[in-house]
Protein backbone atom coordinates (compact mmCIF):
# COMPACT_ATOMS: atom_id res chain seq x y z
CA UNK A 1 0.00 0.00 0.00
CA UNK A 2 1.36 3.43 -0.93
CA UNK A 3 2.39 5.67 1.92
CA UNK A 4 0.07 8.57 2.70
CA UNK A 5 1.75 11.83 1.73
CA UNK A 6 2.49 14.05 4.70
CA UNK A 7 0.49 17.27 4.69
CA UNK A 8 2.54 20.34 3.85
CA UNK A 9 2.51 22.65 6.86
CA UNK A 10 0.94 26.09 6.43
CA UNK A 11 2.34 29.36 7.80
CA UNK A 12 0.46 32.66 8.00
CA UNK A 13 2.50 35.87 7.73
CA UNK A 14 0.71 39.06 8.82
CA UNK A 15 2.08 42.10 6.99
CA UNK A 16 4.20 42.48 3.84
CA UNK A 17 6.70 45.10 4.97
CA UNK A 18 10.36 44.98 5.93
CA UNK A 19 9.79 42.13 8.41
CA UNK A 20 7.05 40.27 6.56
CA UNK A 21 8.91 39.85 3.26
CA UNK A 22 11.93 37.95 4.68
CA UNK A 23 9.50 35.93 6.81
CA UNK A 24 7.79 34.78 3.62
CA UNK A 25 11.15 34.12 1.98
CA UNK A 26 12.50 31.89 4.73
CA UNK A 27 9.22 30.09 5.39
CA UNK A 28 9.27 29.12 1.72
CA UNK A 29 12.89 28.00 2.02
CA UNK A 30 11.87 25.73 4.90
CA UNK A 31 9.26 24.16 2.63
CA UNK A 32 6.11 25.60 4.19
CA UNK A 33 3.00 26.68 2.33
CA UNK A 34 2.85 30.41 3.01
CA UNK A 35 -0.04 32.85 2.94
CA UNK A 36 0.69 36.50 3.74
CA UNK A 37 -2.18 38.85 4.50
CA UNK A 38 -1.49 42.53 3.81
CA UNK A 39 -4.15 45.10 4.69
CA UNK A 40 -2.89 47.70 2.20
CA UNK A 41 -2.94 47.67 -1.59
CA UNK A 42 0.82 47.29 -1.96
CA UNK A 43 3.85 45.93 -0.14
CA UNK A 44 6.50 47.94 1.73
CA UNK A 45 4.80 48.67 5.05
CA UNK A 46 6.40 51.58 6.89
CA UNK A 47 8.67 52.35 3.94
CA UNK A 48 5.82 52.99 1.50
CA UNK A 49 5.16 56.70 1.94
CA UNK A 50 1.49 57.51 2.52
CA UNK A 51 0.71 61.20 1.96
CA UNK A 52 -2.78 60.85 3.43
CA UNK A 53 -3.68 60.64 7.12
CA UNK A 54 -3.72 56.95 8.01
CA UNK A 55 -3.75 54.56 10.92
CA UNK A 56 -0.97 52.62 9.18
CA UNK A 57 2.73 53.27 9.75
CA UNK A 58 4.43 55.61 7.29
CA UNK A 59 7.70 57.46 6.88
CA UNK A 60 7.76 61.20 6.27
CA UNK A 61 8.23 62.45 2.73
CA UNK A 62 11.83 63.47 3.49
CA UNK A 63 12.88 60.38 5.48
CA UNK A 64 16.30 58.92 4.68
CA UNK A 65 17.39 55.65 6.31
CA UNK A 66 19.70 56.03 9.31
CA UNK A 67 21.62 52.85 8.51
CA UNK A 68 23.69 52.31 5.40
CA UNK A 69 22.49 50.12 2.54
CA UNK A 70 24.95 47.30 3.31
CA UNK A 71 23.89 47.02 6.96
CA UNK A 72 20.24 47.29 5.90
CA UNK A 73 20.36 44.56 3.25
CA UNK A 74 18.94 41.06 3.52
CA UNK A 75 21.36 38.15 3.66
CA UNK A 76 21.03 37.04 0.04
CA UNK A 77 20.11 40.28 -1.74
CA UNK A 78 22.92 42.88 -1.79
CA UNK A 79 21.87 46.38 -2.88
CA UNK A 80 22.87 47.81 -6.23
CA UNK A 81 26.36 49.27 -6.23
CA UNK A 82 25.18 52.65 -7.56
CA UNK A 83 22.48 52.97 -4.91
CA UNK A 84 23.11 55.71 -2.34
CA UNK A 85 24.71 54.52 0.88
CA UNK A 86 21.85 56.12 2.81
CA UNK A 87 18.75 55.63 0.72
CA UNK A 88 15.75 57.92 0.52
CA UNK A 89 12.57 56.17 1.66
CA UNK A 90 11.35 55.67 -1.91
CA UNK A 91 14.57 53.88 -2.84
CA UNK A 92 14.32 51.78 0.32
CA UNK A 93 10.77 50.82 -0.64
CA UNK A 94 11.95 49.95 -4.14
CA UNK A 95 14.59 47.66 -2.65
CA UNK A 96 11.79 45.79 -0.86
CA UNK A 97 9.78 45.57 -4.08
CA UNK A 98 12.84 44.26 -5.96
CA UNK A 99 13.46 41.70 -3.20
CA UNK A 100 9.87 40.46 -3.45
CA UNK A 101 10.04 40.28 -7.24
CA UNK A 102 13.40 38.51 -7.26
CA UNK A 103 12.21 35.70 -5.00
CA UNK A 104 8.62 35.63 -6.35
CA UNK A 105 7.18 36.45 -2.93
CA UNK A 106 4.14 38.22 -4.39
CA UNK A 107 2.66 34.84 -5.26
CA UNK A 108 2.16 34.26 -1.52
CA UNK A 109 0.76 37.72 -0.70
CA UNK A 110 -2.94 38.60 -0.56
CA UNK A 111 -3.32 42.39 -0.72
CA UNK A 112 -6.32 44.20 0.79
CA UNK A 113 -6.74 41.38 3.30
CA UNK A 114 -6.83 42.61 6.90
CA UNK A 115 -6.43 40.14 9.75
CA UNK A 116 -9.15 40.62 12.36
CA UNK A 117 -8.25 37.98 14.95
CA UNK A 118 -5.80 35.15 15.61
CA UNK A 119 -6.68 32.53 18.18
CA UNK A 120 -5.58 29.08 19.23
CA UNK A 121 -7.40 26.29 17.42
CA UNK A 122 -9.52 23.78 19.33
CA UNK A 123 -6.71 21.21 19.07
CA UNK A 124 -3.94 23.74 19.87
CA UNK A 125 -2.66 21.91 22.95
CA UNK A 126 -1.91 18.91 20.73
CA UNK A 127 -1.01 20.51 17.38
CA UNK A 128 -0.03 24.13 18.12
CA UNK A 129 -2.31 25.29 15.29
CA UNK A 130 -4.04 28.67 14.92
CA UNK A 131 -7.28 30.00 13.47
CA UNK A 132 -6.85 33.26 11.56
CA UNK A 133 -9.92 35.40 10.79
CA UNK A 134 -9.47 37.71 7.82
CA UNK A 135 -11.52 40.50 6.23
CA UNK A 136 -11.27 40.69 2.42
CA UNK A 137 -11.49 44.47 1.97
CA UNK A 138 -12.31 44.22 -1.75
CA UNK A 139 -15.34 41.96 -1.38
CA UNK A 140 -16.28 42.76 2.20
CA UNK A 141 -16.35 39.08 3.14
CA UNK A 142 -14.85 37.60 6.30
CA UNK A 143 -13.39 34.10 6.52
CA UNK A 144 -11.30 31.95 8.88
CA UNK A 145 -8.39 29.71 7.92
CA UNK A 146 -6.33 27.23 9.92
CA UNK A 147 -2.51 27.43 10.07
CA UNK A 148 0.31 25.46 11.67
CA UNK A 149 2.20 28.65 12.50
CA UNK A 150 1.79 32.44 12.50
CA UNK A 151 4.42 35.15 12.07
CA UNK A 152 3.25 38.59 13.20
CA UNK A 153 5.05 41.27 11.17
CA UNK A 154 2.98 44.36 11.90
CA UNK A 155 5.76 46.63 13.23
CA UNK A 156 5.69 49.03 16.16
CA UNK A 157 5.30 52.47 14.54
CA UNK A 158 1.52 52.49 14.20
CA UNK A 159 0.04 53.58 17.54
CA UNK A 160 1.21 57.10 18.51
CA UNK A 161 2.10 57.64 22.16
CA UNK A 162 0.49 60.78 23.54
CA UNK A 163 2.04 62.02 26.80
CA UNK A 164 -0.09 63.23 29.69
CA UNK A 165 -1.50 66.70 28.86
CA UNK A 166 0.45 69.69 30.13
CA UNK A 167 -1.12 72.41 32.19
CA UNK A 168 -3.01 74.80 29.91
CA UNK A 169 -2.86 72.47 26.90
CA UNK A 170 -6.63 72.47 26.39
CA UNK A 171 -6.67 76.27 26.14
CA UNK A 172 -3.88 76.38 23.52
CA UNK A 173 -5.19 77.97 20.30
CA UNK A 174 -2.50 76.55 18.04
CA UNK A 175 -2.26 73.13 16.40
CA UNK A 176 -1.03 70.02 18.23
CA UNK A 177 -0.19 66.90 16.20
CA UNK A 178 1.81 63.71 16.70
CA UNK A 179 4.82 63.08 14.45
CA UNK A 180 2.85 60.13 13.03
CA UNK A 181 0.66 62.69 11.24
CA UNK A 182 3.56 64.83 10.03
CA UNK A 183 4.14 64.21 6.32
CA UNK A 184 6.17 67.19 5.10
CA UNK A 185 6.83 70.88 5.75
CA UNK A 186 3.96 72.14 3.59
CA UNK A 187 1.72 74.45 5.54
CA UNK A 188 4.40 75.15 8.12
CA UNK A 189 6.40 77.66 6.08
CA UNK A 190 7.03 80.84 8.04
CA UNK A 191 5.42 79.21 11.09
CA UNK A 192 6.80 78.91 14.60
CA UNK A 193 6.97 75.20 15.47
CA UNK A 194 7.84 73.43 18.71
CA UNK A 195 8.96 69.81 18.40
CA UNK A 196 8.71 67.82 21.63
CA UNK A 197 11.36 65.11 21.43
CA UNK A 198 14.55 64.96 19.41
CA UNK A 199 13.54 64.22 15.82
CA UNK A 200 13.58 65.63 12.30
CA UNK A 201 12.63 69.28 12.14
CA UNK A 202 12.78 72.29 9.86
CA UNK A 203 11.84 75.94 9.61
CA UNK A 204 11.76 78.20 12.67
CA UNK A 205 11.76 75.47 15.31
CA UNK A 206 11.98 75.19 19.09
CA UNK A 207 13.25 71.70 19.90
CA UNK A 208 12.05 70.59 23.33
CA UNK A 209 14.14 67.85 24.93
CA UNK A 210 13.73 66.50 28.45
CA UNK A 211 17.04 64.60 28.69
CA UNK A 212 19.18 65.78 25.79
CA UNK A 213 20.83 63.30 23.46
CA UNK A 214 24.10 62.26 21.89
CA UNK A 215 24.17 63.12 18.17
CA UNK A 216 25.82 60.77 15.71
CA UNK A 217 26.57 61.55 12.06
CA UNK A 218 25.73 59.20 9.22
CA UNK A 219 29.20 59.88 7.86
CA UNK A 220 32.33 58.72 9.69
CA UNK A 221 36.03 59.34 9.00
CA UNK A 222 37.03 59.59 5.33
CA UNK A 223 33.37 59.92 4.36
CA UNK A 224 32.51 56.28 5.05
CA UNK A 225 29.11 55.32 6.52
CA UNK A 226 29.40 55.28 10.30
CA UNK A 227 27.91 51.81 10.70
CA UNK A 228 30.24 50.34 8.08
CA UNK A 229 33.18 51.62 10.12
CA UNK A 230 31.88 50.67 13.58
CA UNK A 231 30.17 47.30 13.08
CA UNK A 232 33.31 45.28 12.37
CA UNK A 233 34.34 42.21 14.37
CA UNK A 234 37.47 44.08 15.43
CA UNK A 235 35.52 47.00 16.86
CA UNK A 236 32.99 44.64 18.50
CA UNK A 237 35.89 42.74 20.12
CA UNK A 238 37.16 45.90 21.82
CA UNK A 239 33.70 47.12 22.77
CA UNK A 240 32.78 43.85 24.49
CA UNK A 241 36.06 43.56 26.41
CA UNK A 242 37.04 47.08 27.42
CA UNK A 243 35.47 48.69 30.51
CA UNK A 244 32.34 50.70 29.72
CA UNK A 245 33.73 53.84 31.36
CA UNK A 246 36.77 53.68 29.09
CA UNK A 247 34.67 53.39 25.95
CA UNK A 248 32.28 56.09 27.17
CA UNK A 249 35.11 58.55 27.59
CA UNK A 250 36.55 57.78 24.18
CA UNK A 251 33.27 58.03 22.29
CA UNK A 252 32.03 61.12 24.15
CA UNK A 253 35.29 62.90 23.43
CA UNK A 254 35.01 62.07 19.73
CA UNK A 255 31.40 63.25 19.55
CA UNK A 256 32.22 66.49 21.38
CA UNK A 257 35.10 67.18 19.01
CA UNK A 258 32.51 67.61 16.27
CA UNK A 259 30.43 69.96 18.41
CA UNK A 260 30.24 70.58 22.14
CA UNK A 261 26.98 68.97 23.27
CA UNK A 262 26.91 71.05 26.45
CA UNK A 263 27.42 74.31 24.56
CA UNK A 264 24.60 73.34 22.18
CA UNK A 265 22.35 72.43 25.15
CA UNK A 266 22.08 68.78 24.14
CA UNK A 267 24.39 67.21 26.75
CA UNK A 268 22.45 64.35 28.43
CA UNK A 269 23.12 63.03 31.92
CA UNK A 270 23.29 59.47 30.64
CA UNK A 271 26.23 58.02 28.75
CA UNK A 272 26.47 57.32 25.04
CA UNK A 273 25.45 53.69 25.53
CA UNK A 274 22.69 54.53 28.03
CA UNK A 275 20.03 55.47 25.47
CA UNK A 276 19.22 54.97 21.84
CA UNK A 277 21.41 57.44 19.90
CA UNK A 278 20.08 60.14 17.58
CA UNK A 279 21.37 60.02 14.00
CA UNK A 280 21.18 63.54 12.59
CA UNK A 281 23.51 65.36 10.22
CA UNK A 282 21.67 68.70 10.22
CA UNK A 283 20.81 69.51 13.82
CA UNK A 284 24.11 71.14 14.90
CA UNK A 285 24.10 73.28 11.75
CA UNK A 286 20.47 74.31 12.36
CA UNK A 287 21.27 75.26 15.95
CA UNK A 288 24.31 77.25 14.83
CA UNK A 289 22.17 79.05 12.22
CA UNK A 290 19.47 79.85 14.78
CA UNK A 291 16.69 78.08 12.88
CA UNK A 292 16.46 75.53 15.71
CA UNK A 293 16.56 76.59 19.34
CA UNK A 294 16.93 74.05 22.12
CA UNK A 295 14.52 74.28 25.04
CA UNK A 296 14.07 72.20 28.22
CA UNK A 297 10.85 70.42 29.21
CA UNK A 298 7.55 72.29 28.80
CA UNK A 299 6.15 73.63 32.08
CA UNK A 300 2.82 74.74 30.66
CA UNK A 301 0.96 75.92 27.59
CA UNK A 302 -0.41 79.43 27.32
CA UNK A 303 -3.25 80.42 25.03
CA UNK A 304 -0.82 81.17 22.20
CA UNK A 305 2.56 79.94 23.34
CA UNK A 306 4.71 77.85 25.70
CA UNK A 307 6.49 78.30 29.01
CA UNK A 308 9.49 76.09 29.79
CA UNK A 309 11.06 74.63 32.95
CA UNK A 310 13.86 77.23 32.91
CA UNK A 311 11.33 80.06 33.08
CA UNK A 312 11.72 81.17 29.45
CA UNK A 313 8.67 81.69 27.25
CA UNK A 314 7.79 81.67 23.57
CA UNK A 315 4.72 83.87 23.26
CA UNK A 316 3.64 82.82 19.76
CA UNK A 317 3.69 79.17 18.69
CA UNK A 318 1.68 78.01 15.69
CA UNK A 319 2.17 74.24 15.86
CA UNK A 320 3.41 71.74 18.44
CA UNK A 321 4.61 68.40 17.03
CA UNK A 322 4.84 65.59 19.57
CA UNK A 323 7.74 63.33 18.53
CA UNK A 324 7.08 61.22 21.61
CA UNK A 325 7.34 57.77 20.12
CA UNK A 326 4.91 54.91 19.77
CA UNK A 327 3.10 52.32 21.82
CA UNK A 328 2.56 48.78 20.68
CA UNK A 329 -0.07 46.21 21.47
CA UNK A 330 -1.55 43.08 19.92
CA UNK A 331 -5.31 43.53 19.61
CA UNK A 332 -5.61 40.82 16.94
CA UNK A 333 -4.07 38.12 19.16
CA UNK A 334 -7.14 36.61 20.80
CA UNK A 335 -8.69 40.09 20.85
CA UNK A 336 -5.79 41.51 22.84
CA UNK A 337 -5.90 38.91 25.60
CA UNK A 338 -3.07 36.58 24.55
CA UNK A 339 0.02 38.82 24.73
CA UNK A 340 -0.23 41.55 27.34
CA UNK A 341 1.80 44.75 27.03
CA UNK A 342 2.45 47.22 29.85
CA UNK A 343 4.37 50.42 29.12
CA UNK A 344 5.84 48.71 26.04
CA UNK A 345 7.09 45.82 28.18
CA UNK A 346 6.32 42.33 26.91
CA UNK A 347 7.72 38.89 27.71
CA UNK A 348 9.13 37.36 24.55
CA UNK A 349 12.00 34.91 24.35
CA UNK A 350 14.65 36.33 22.00
CA UNK A 351 12.17 39.17 21.40
CA UNK A 352 10.17 36.69 19.28
CA UNK A 353 8.17 34.03 21.14
CA UNK A 354 5.42 34.74 23.73
CA UNK A 355 6.28 32.89 26.91
CA UNK A 356 2.69 32.05 27.77
CA UNK A 357 2.16 30.01 24.61
CA UNK A 358 2.50 26.26 25.04
CA UNK A 359 3.95 25.82 21.53
CA UNK A 360 6.49 27.94 19.68
CA UNK A 361 4.23 28.28 16.62
CA UNK A 362 3.59 32.02 17.06
CA UNK A 363 6.44 34.42 16.37
CA UNK A 364 6.42 38.21 16.63
CA UNK A 365 8.94 39.46 14.08
CA UNK A 366 10.59 42.89 14.09
CA UNK A 367 9.51 43.96 17.58
CA UNK A 368 12.94 45.42 18.31
CA UNK A 369 14.65 48.80 18.57
CA UNK A 370 18.15 47.92 17.40
CA UNK A 371 21.39 49.86 17.39
CA UNK A 372 21.36 49.11 13.68
CA UNK A 373 18.79 48.26 11.05
CA UNK A 374 15.67 46.25 11.83
CA UNK A 375 15.35 44.43 8.51
CA UNK A 376 18.32 42.03 8.54
CA UNK A 377 17.59 41.31 12.21
CA UNK A 378 13.94 40.60 11.37
CA UNK A 379 15.18 38.21 8.70
CA UNK A 380 17.28 36.39 11.31
CA UNK A 381 14.28 36.23 13.63
CA UNK A 382 12.25 34.61 10.86
CA UNK A 383 14.83 31.80 10.72
CA UNK A 384 14.53 31.00 14.45
CA UNK A 385 12.02 28.56 15.96
CA UNK A 386 12.78 27.73 19.60
CA UNK A 387 11.61 28.68 23.09
CA UNK A 388 13.11 29.29 26.56
CA UNK A 389 13.09 31.90 29.35
CA UNK A 390 13.33 35.71 29.16
CA UNK A 391 13.76 37.48 32.53
CA UNK A 392 17.51 38.14 32.17
CA UNK A 393 16.89 40.24 29.04
CA UNK A 394 14.70 42.70 31.00
CA UNK A 395 17.29 42.92 33.79
CA UNK A 396 20.09 43.71 31.30
CA UNK A 397 18.04 46.48 29.68
CA UNK A 398 17.17 48.04 33.06
CA UNK A 399 20.83 48.02 34.12
CA UNK A 400 22.12 49.69 30.96
CA UNK A 401 19.50 52.10 29.63
CA UNK A 402 17.71 55.17 30.89
CA UNK A 403 14.21 54.20 32.03
CA UNK A 404 12.10 54.81 28.93
CA UNK A 405 9.29 53.19 26.96
CA UNK A 406 11.65 53.37 23.99
CA UNK A 407 14.26 51.03 25.46
CA UNK A 408 12.03 48.08 26.35
CA UNK A 409 12.80 46.37 23.03
CA UNK A 410 16.39 47.59 22.62
CA UNK A 411 19.01 45.27 21.14
CA UNK A 412 22.59 45.66 19.90
CA UNK A 413 23.01 44.64 16.27
CA UNK A 414 26.02 42.29 16.29
CA UNK A 415 25.51 40.63 19.72
CA UNK A 416 21.82 40.00 19.00
CA UNK A 417 22.52 38.63 15.52
CA UNK A 418 25.14 36.33 17.06
CA UNK A 419 22.70 35.21 19.76
CA UNK A 420 20.10 34.27 17.15
CA UNK A 421 22.76 32.59 15.02
CA UNK A 422 23.63 30.20 17.87
CA UNK A 423 20.06 28.93 17.99
CA UNK A 424 19.72 28.74 14.20
CA UNK A 425 23.12 27.12 13.66
CA UNK A 426 24.47 29.75 11.27
CA UNK A 427 27.26 31.36 13.30
CA UNK A 428 29.84 32.98 11.03
CA UNK A 429 33.23 31.22 11.08
CA UNK A 430 35.89 32.92 13.21
CA UNK A 431 38.20 35.09 11.14
CA UNK A 432 41.27 33.03 12.00
CA UNK A 433 39.56 29.82 10.83
CA UNK A 434 40.20 30.96 7.26
CA UNK A 435 43.97 30.90 7.80
CA UNK A 436 46.20 29.95 6.10
CA UNK A 437 44.07 28.83 3.14
CA UNK A 438 41.92 31.95 2.60
CA UNK A 439 43.72 35.00 4.03
CA UNK A 440 41.58 37.43 1.99
CA UNK A 441 38.42 36.16 3.65
CA UNK A 442 40.14 36.19 7.04
CA UNK A 443 40.83 39.94 6.70
CA UNK A 444 37.26 40.62 5.58
CA UNK A 445 35.80 38.59 8.44
CA UNK A 446 37.76 40.75 10.88
CA UNK A 447 37.65 44.18 9.23
CA UNK A 448 34.49 44.28 7.09
CA UNK A 449 31.15 45.35 8.59
CA UNK A 450 29.25 42.40 10.01
CA UNK A 451 26.49 42.34 7.42
CA UNK A 452 23.74 39.73 7.12
CA UNK A 453 25.73 37.96 4.37
CA UNK A 454 28.07 36.49 7.01
CA UNK A 455 25.15 34.56 8.50
CA UNK A 456 24.45 32.75 5.24
CA UNK A 457 27.93 31.21 4.85
CA UNK A 458 26.78 28.09 6.67
CA UNK A 459 23.78 26.74 8.55
CA UNK A 460 20.27 26.18 7.20
CA UNK A 461 19.98 27.19 3.55
CA UNK A 462 23.49 28.62 3.04
CA UNK A 463 23.83 31.04 0.14
CA UNK A 464 26.50 30.32 -2.45
CA UNK A 465 26.88 34.04 -3.16
CA UNK A 466 27.67 35.02 0.44
CA UNK A 467 31.46 35.09 0.01
CA UNK A 468 31.29 37.24 -3.11
CA UNK A 469 28.83 39.61 -1.46
CA UNK A 470 31.19 40.02 1.51
CA UNK A 471 34.29 40.61 -0.62
CA UNK A 472 32.48 43.32 -2.64
CA UNK A 473 30.96 45.31 0.24
CA UNK A 474 33.58 48.05 0.01
CA UNK A 475 33.19 48.26 -3.76
CA UNK A 476 29.45 48.93 -3.41
CA UNK A 477 30.12 51.53 -0.70
CA UNK A 478 32.59 53.38 -2.95
CA UNK A 479 30.46 53.20 -6.10
CA UNK A 480 27.55 54.83 -4.27
CA UNK A 481 29.36 58.18 -4.54
CA UNK A 482 31.86 57.53 -7.35
CA UNK A 483 30.63 54.90 -9.84
CA UNK A 484 33.93 54.97 -11.76
CA UNK A 485 36.00 53.97 -8.76
CA UNK A 486 36.62 50.44 -7.51
CA UNK A 487 36.63 49.84 -3.78
CA UNK A 488 38.42 47.26 -1.67
CA UNK A 489 38.82 46.81 2.05
CA UNK A 490 42.56 47.30 1.55
CA UNK A 491 42.01 50.82 0.17
CA UNK A 492 40.46 51.89 3.49
CA UNK A 493 43.00 50.28 5.81
CA UNK A 494 44.15 53.78 6.79
CA UNK A 495 40.63 54.44 8.11
CA UNK A 496 40.66 51.25 10.16
CA UNK A 497 44.12 52.07 11.47
CA UNK A 498 43.04 55.57 12.43
CA UNK A 499 40.03 54.07 14.19
CA UNK A 500 42.31 52.06 16.44
CA UNK A 501 44.70 54.98 16.97
CA UNK A 502 41.83 57.27 18.04
CA UNK A 503 40.49 54.66 20.46
CA UNK A 504 43.97 54.05 21.88
CA UNK A 505 44.67 57.78 22.20
CA UNK A 506 41.41 58.48 23.97
CA UNK A 507 41.90 55.51 26.30
CA UNK A 508 45.35 56.82 27.17
CA UNK A 509 44.25 60.35 28.07
CA UNK A 510 40.96 59.41 29.77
Amino acid sequence: MAKTLERRKRVCVVGAGGSGLPSIRHALLYGFEVVCYEGQGDIGGLWRYKPEETDESSVMNSTVINTSKELSAYSDFPPNAEEANFMHNRRMCQYLVDYANNFKLNESIKLWHKVQNIERAADYSKTGRWNVTVNDLTSGTTFTENFDGVLMCTGHHTLPHWPQPWKGQKEFKGQIIHAHSYKDHKGLEEKVVAVVGVGNSGGDVYLVTRRGTWIFNRIFDYGRPFDVALNTRLFTFFRQRLPTWLLEGAVQRQLNQRFDHDLYRLQPKHGVFGAHPTINDELPNRIAAGTVRIKPQIRQFTERGLEFEDGTKVDEVDTVILATGYSFEFPILERGELVKVKENMVDLFLNIFPLLCEHDTLGIIGLIQPLGCIMPIAEMQAREERLSIVQKKHDDIDARYVKSRRHTIQVDYVPYMDELAKYIGCEPPYWFSYLPFDPIMAVHALMSPTTAYFYRIRGPHPWSGARTAILTIEDRVVKATHPQKTGSIFTVRHAAAKEMIVIGHNMYIT
